[in-house]
């Protein structure tokens, strides 16, 4: 019989820091990037970026945040399970929300192969300069928070907003 000798979640995140508490300057200026990279963005899109991000960053805490989120503004069961797969489910998702989960892989996957031309021709095309910029800076911040969430142990479940 094999035990799991490894701590559990909830021992991890005691054993962490509050980055919000430990460094409140840094915090409150990612808080103020995040709310600046959503201003004029169409909400379901913004949580569909959120989840993608957070399934290619198995942050486990975002993603159950950001679904519990989308749910809650009215997003479909449907579509919430087709994100970890939207490009074999396509037909779930608009040209626009393609794209941006395109720019979304290709962001946070950046150590692979950067963002291609093809990639960023195609969110070009399906956004105007200023939203292009607004799915960029969201990009960049949700992969900011899988990054915070997961090196300080955050518990899936347990919003701490």
């Amino acid at each position: 019989m094999t035990t799991n000798t490894s701590p559990d979640s909830t021992q991890v995140a005691a054993n962490r820091l509050d980055f919000g508490r430990s460094a409140p300057k840094a915090f409150r200026a990612l808080i103020a990037f995040d709310a600046a990279a959503r201003e004029g963005l169409d909400p379901a899109l913004v949580e569909l970026i959120q989840i993608r991000s957070s399934h290619l960053n198995h942050c486990a805490y975002c993603l159950h945040m950001h679904t519990g989120d989308a749910r809650k503004a009215g997003e479909s069961e449907d579509r919430l399970h087709m994100v970890a797969v939207w490009r074999e489910a396509r037909h779930f998702f608009t040209e626009r929300e393609q794209a941006a989960l395109a720019l979304t892989d290709a962001m946070t996957l950046a150590a692979d192969a950067g963002v291609s031309d093809d990639v960023y021709a195609w969110a070009a095309a399906q956004f105007d300069e200023r939203e292009l910029a607004q799915v960029i800076a969201l990009i960049c911040t949700i992969n900011t928070w899988n990054r915070v969430a997961l090196s300080t142990g955050k518990v899936a479940g347990t919003d701490e907003r």
